[in-house]
């Protein structure tokens, strides 16, 4: 087929995206990986898990929900259709990533790769369905989620960046206290998922088999994380001012100690309340926002700056000569 009749090439010939418009189509991204993780909350804290009782149709004789099945097949029916939603945000993403110039290979690349997690996230999400609620299948459709929230943050971060090679703006030790903070946070994030499948949510008013511990115990074993992840984090901020470590870097890690501490708030509140459902919600926005902050404090230590411009050579041949280093986008 003709490179004139890629469709690719046949967009970027009549629209150019400019830098900003695929930073803000990349953050798109980030945003709907949250929502979809609030709103995938909002169906087991409302009961509505099996409000379709199959996958990929909501009931055996049809696609969407019947009047019959009430407002619990309406909730699952519509996070189903958000996944929708977020194909045709990431779609646009790749489209401005691939329409401009010059293309930016590594953003189309991060692009599909949320592509094909949704993909995959959706199958799990069917089978969650077919299992009647398997609470470890529930615990890796949740897993997923945060894999997307992962490569949409890095995707955004990138978006920002140059295309030149990765130059470390840390030393080697603060780095590794850096990923110790995330294997901490991740650690911290996989036993929020064991709590949540041995705790009282199941998902659906219906008997659900549960993870068989005692939901309480594995909580008090997330909250000593929360201290590990915590006390890490202080470290880490004295760290960097002990090395004079650009003002940058340490506000992320000052804004991942504040997220923190109120997802900590939130999270006692919710132990003492006995677990209303609005408050496990909103625990669970903030195991996202916390994610996406520690992912902050990784990248801002290092930076990329852009590639050097090719240009015409003035003999009018063709060969290129390199322009002078484009300022980063960041």
């Amino acid at each position: 087929m003709p490179n004139s009749l890629n469709p690719f090439e046949l967009i970027a010939r009549r629209w150019q995206p400019s830098a900003r418009f695929v930073q803000r189509a990349a953050l798109a991204t980030v945003v709907m990986a949250v929502v979809i993780v609030v709103t995938g909350g909002a169906v087991r804290l409302t009961q509505s898990g099996l409000g379709c009782d199959t996958w990929p149709k909501c009931t055996s004789g049809s696609l969407t929900p019947t009047s019959d099945m009430g407002i619990h097949g309406a909730i699952e029916f519509g996070n189903r259709m958000l996944t929708y939603v977020l194909c045709a945000v990431i779609g646009l993403l790749i489209i401005a990533a691939r329409a401009r110039t010059p293309v930016r290979r590594s953003l189309t690349r991060l692009g599909w790769a949320q592509f094909w997690i949704v993909m995959g996230n959706a199958v799990v999400g069917g089978i969650t369905v077919l299992t009647g609620l398997n609470p470890y299948i529930v615990s890796s459709h949740f897993l997923l989620s945060s894999a997307l929230l992962t490569v949409a943050v890095a995707t955004w971060w990138r978006a920002r960046e140059g295309d030149a090679e990765p130059r470390d703006l840390v030393a080697v030790p603060v780095r590794q206290l850096t990923r110790l903070l995330i294997a901490a946070t991740g650690v911290l994030i996989v036993i929020g998922t064991v709590v949540t499948g041995a705790g009282p949510h199941a998902g659906d008013a219906r008997k659900v088999h549960r993870i068989p511990l005692n939901w309480q115990e594995i909580t008090q074993l997330h909250v000593d994380f929360v201290y590990i992840v915590l006390g890490l984090t202080v470290a880490l901020w004295f760290t960097l001012r002990a090395v004079k470590a650009p003002a940058a870097q340490r506000r992320t890690v000052l804004e991942l100690l504040v997220v923190l501490l109120l997802q900590g708030v939130v999270g006692y509140v919710q132990y003492f309340t006995h677990l209303p459902e609005v408050v496990v919600g909103i625990h669970m926005l903030g195991s996202c926002l916390v994610w996406i902050a520690v992912l902050r404090v990784l990248l801002a230590q290092r930076e990329r700056a852009a590639l050097p411009a090719a240009v015409p050579a003035p003999t009018g041949g063709h060969e290129t000569v390199q322009a002078e280093p484009a300022a980063s986008s960041r």
